[in-house]
């Protein structure tokens, strides 16, 4: 499918059974005003206020982790508390492998821990399953074997813990070794203005075997969970104003346009990013706009 096609049209993409919408909610920022144990706390009822006003804004996708916590604050917690209980097309989408201990110090997960892990993220949300769980591979096993962690992830799908799988920081050798062993109905994936072509035969893949792609940090770019760097490209701040938007807004309407399974949930604390954010999903970028901002290498973006 050509980067060029308007696509932002089709709203809805399928997650194995489950209808979302393709705008999302990423949860990660709820905590404070930079991820984890960074930044400054944010206050509980401000951010419970966001995930309810997400909702009433149509978003009914949300991803989260029982390791989005703070010393004070827990992502799984707020979306508890704010939505519980949940509204019926409301699909939680969780990631494992990665953890964290009380201290906030990080651990990955051996195959036979994942199970832990899942029923930490029931625990904090109040459910009896988890619509789709991610494996997040990290970064030193982007080129080996995910077998034996996606397998056991398999097992609980199988024993109705879990209802569909994804995969997370994957190459397409590691899509294609997931879906030998059981369906796979999202790939999510750092993805913005001047991915690669590597990125970019994913993101292709994807469409074609109609398997949801998720970019992370597609606002962020390289500045990954630190936000996005200062000074943005001047072809990016053009297209913002020549439609009088935000550069956020460019930058997701950019993605969202890659194809129609392509999907979207950028993280805010901030009700007015929120509502900036979901408008984005009516911004519709020119031929012309596609064609330039695709052009971009990783160092303009």
């Amino acid at each position: 499918m050509s980067p060029q096609t308007n696509t932002t049209a089709t709203k809805t993409w399928q997650l194995g059974d489950l209808t979302v919408n393709r705008i999302g909610f990423g949860a990660m920022r709820l905590t404070g005003t930079a991820p984890f144990d960074l930044g400054v706390p944010r206050d509980r009822e401000q951010s419970i206020g966001v995930l309810r006003r997400a909702v009433e804004l149509g978003v009914n996708h949300i991803d989260t982790a029982s390791f989005y916590f703070s010393a004070t604050r827990s992502a799984n917690e707020l979306i508890n508390r704010a939505l519980a209980p949940y509204p019926e097309d409301l699909v939680i989408t969780t990631k494992v492998w990665p953890g964290r201990d009380p201290s906030g110090a990080w651990w990955w997960a051996a195959p036979e821990q994942l199970r832990g892990q899942v029923e930490e993220n029931l625990r904090q949300l109040g459910r009896d399953h988890l619509d789709v769980v991610n494996l997040r591979v990290p970064p030193n096993r982007r080129t080996g074997s995910i077998s034996e962690h996606f397998g056991a992830l398999a097992e609980l799908r199988h024993a109705g813990l879990i209802r569909h799988l994804g995969i997370s920081h994957v190459t397409s050798e590691q899509l294609a070794e997931a879906q030998a062993i059981a369906p796979v109905v999202c790939v999510q994936n750092p993805y913005g203005i001047g991915a690669g072509s590597e990125d970019r035969a994913l993101l292709r893949l994807c469409g074609e075997l109609g398997i949801a792609f998720v970019p992370f940090f597609a606002i962020a770019g390289s500045g990954r969970e630190a936000g996005p760097a200062p000074g943005d490209s001047e072809a990016v701040s053009a297209v913002a104003r020549a439609h009088g938007v935000s550069l956020a807004q460019v930058r997701l309407a950019w993605t969202l346009q890659q194809g129609p399974h392509v999907l979207a949930i950028p993280g805010t604390g901030d009700p007015n990013h929120l509502a900036q954010n979901v408008a984005a999903g009516a911004l519709r970028l020119s031929k012309e706009e596609m064609a330039r901002l695709s052009s971009l290498r990783p160092a303009d973006a």
